[in-house]
């Protein structure tokens, strides 16, 4: 059985979740407060965050750790947002809703 590369998603998912924000690998590190290469690092799989600073890359991208490991929601803290204002809705506008989110996406 083949060993699971859980460090090669890891730094994928940085890098994933770090483009879609349009941030540089050395802006996001220095926002976080640490080296300018730290980013890097850990996307070239150099090395691995500490738990806390885990916790502070999240905080960063305003997602959940559950949601970082998510690996097929490409904009987590943009899907928690229509979520949460989905549950604002009631039923007739939830229904046009997800018929509009099929129409678009049949529209591809």
């Amino acid at each position: 059985m083949d060993k699971y590369d859980f460090r090669k998603d890891f730094c994928n998912r940085l890098t994933q979740l770090r483009m879609n924000k349009n941030i540089s690998a050395r802006d996001m590190s220095l926002t976080l407060g640490l080296s300018e290469s730290y980013i890097n690092k850990i996307e070239n799989e150099k090395a691995l965050p500490s738990m806390s600073t885990f916790f502070d890359i999240c905080d960063f991208f305003r997602i959940t750790p559950q949601d970082f490991f998510n690996m097929n929601e490409p904009f987590p803290h943009d899907i928690a947002i229509a979520v949460a204002e989905m549950n604002q809705m009631n039923k007739d506008q939830l229904s046009r809703m997800i018929a509009f989110m099929k129409d678009i996406n049949h529209k591809k």
